[in-house]
């Protein structure tokens, strides 16, 4: 990675604390801020992990406006995909006013695009954004790729700085890397987290790891090792570990409740889910505090 890039590190996607009546909580939004600047890490809201696609739009605008005031450390990265450019555009905005600084959106995926439409889209939202713009890729949700020759057209918008790919692909990997890990004006981000280590020292720019809600200082670790030529696969290999805790055998929805479920084990919000999740019952979530537990106890630093 290149030292003196704009947009670069460790950027974790946070999960959205809601209360009972699904309602953001934003006693749990400051703890999960907190968190985060005390691990030196900075926060992404309302990507995959943020359930951002079942968020209502005045939920969203108020997230902005509770995390921006909470930001401590680094970049806040504020998500706005939604199948509605309008929609978009305002979230942009809204996050401009509040201090964010900088913008993460995937293709709308209702419809099967063309790879003119895709470009056109992406055009369009940069050229309305009065922020930095993030383009994301993750095609277990969206179910689509996003070609690397579309991306690399599209890197040269002077309001596109950087691409988060969240497909499990090396040789696509290798190829992005090769095209973008020189450039000055654009930053790659992986954003599958078992490749974290891999990416780095082959030339990405930064992290996007889900399991940093819960140990944010291993990524920043991560990071700094791979960085200067250290054992960045220590911490990969715990982080891994770690992932799998609230990941093995579950849907991405129900990981998304079991990891809000370990964070309310660490005393930070509950495990709310705004529908059509929903959480899990209280077999799963006795199973899942003891599979916690038996991780927490093996003492990993």
């Amino acid at each position: 990675m290149k030292k003196n890039k704009r947009f670069a590190g460790v950027v974790v996607p946070l999960v959205t604390p809601l209360n009972a009546s699904h309602q953001l909580d934003e006693d749990a939004v400051e703890k999960l801020m907190n968190r985060m600047t005390e691990g030196e890490v900075q926060s992404f809201i309302m990507g995959t992990t943020g359930e951002a696609p079942s968020l209502p739009l005045p939920l969203r605008l108020r997230y902005i406006e509770v995390a921006a005031k909470q930001k401590k450390y680094g970049d806040l990265y504020v998500g706005i995909s939604s199948f509605s450019l309008d929609d978009s555009i305002q979230l942009a905005r809204h996050a401009a006013d509040h201090g964010a600084d900088a913008l993460v959106a995937t293709l709308p995926y209702f419809y099967a695009l063309t790879k003119d439409q895709m470009f056109s889209y992406y055009q369009a939202l940069a050229d309305k954004s009065p922020l930095p713009l993030i383009l994301y890729n993750i095609p277990i949700t969206t179910h689509v790729s996003i070609p690397l020759d579309l991306i690399d057209a599209l890197s040269q918008h002077p309001n596109i700085a950087g691409f988060k790919d969240s497909e499990q692909n090396d040789p696509r990997l290798m190829d992005a890397l090769s095209l973008w890990k020189d450039r000055e004006d654009f930053s790659h981000f992986m954003g599958s987290a078992a490749k974290s280590s891999l990416a780095l020292e082959n030339g990405s720019d930064g992290i996007v790891p889900s399991a940093g809600n819960i140990e944010p200082r291993w990524y920043a670790k991560l990071l700094e090792n791979a960085i200067t030529g250290n054992d960045a696969e220590h911490y990969q290999r715990i982080t891994d570990e770690l992932g799998m805790v609230y990941q093995q055998g579950r849907t991405l929805g129900d990981s998304l409740w079991a990891l809000k479920e370990m964070l309310k084990i660490n005393g930070i919000g509950d495990s709310f889910m705004m529908p059509p999740l929903t959480k899990g019952n209280e077999a799963d979530a006795l199973l899942l505090k003891k599979q916690y537990a038996d991780f927490k106890a093996k003492g990993y630093e």
